[in-house]
């Protein structure tokens, strides 16, 4: 019988807990941060010719990715917001980091839904992008990113760089 005196309780306990959990809340605007950028060697030649960059991201309602069916306007191939994920690629010139390419799409990319379209909830987490750093044709040895984010309904995250990054190898 002592053990029925407890069940409520118990229950009571796990009703609070659950209860009391708290909701996490953000902008309905991506907000990213940087997270880190990591050398990537090849197993089969010993090259570095590739890092791994590492972007934390919030969004308030889900809304971040894209299927590779997105492409009607405004997803359309040759238009704006055909990726959503947005990189720019820097190398420091005489002291000045100056843009390589920067009409180029070549760092970019479409990150898939994150959440099933049909959901509407805050999200976060990391995502991680391998991105080419060997630039056989530069003569310049220290590089940047700037990563920027774009959800489904066009609103734009700020723009984060990484630090410096010093191809010494």
């Amino acid at each position: 019988m002592t053990k029925l005196r407890f069940i409520p309780f118990i229950i009571l306990g796990l009703v609070l807990i659950i209860g009391c959990r708290k909701e996490e809340k953000y902008p309905l605007e991506p907000v990213i941060t940087f997270e880190g950028f990591v050398f990537l060697q090849d197993s089969q030649t010993g090259e570095i010719n590739t890092g791994l960059l590492r972007i934390g991201y919030t969004d308030g309602d889900g809304d971040i990715g894209l299927d590779q069916g997105d492409t009607m306007f405004p997803y359309q191939k040759s238009g704006e917001y055909y990726y959503n994920f947005i990189i720019r690629y820097f190398e420091q010139q005489q002291g000045e980091f100056v843009e390589v390419n920067p009409d180029s799409s070549t760092f970019n990319a479409r990150i898939p839904p994150l959440i099933p379209k049909n959901q509407t909830e805050a999200i976060k987490g990391v995502i991680e992008d391998e991105v080419f750093i060997n630039n056989p044709l530069s003569d310049y040895d220290t590089i940047k990113f700037e990563v920027q984010l774009i959800d489904r309904a066009l609103n734009k995250s700020n723009v984060v760089s990484t630090p410096p990054i010093i191809l010494d190898f």
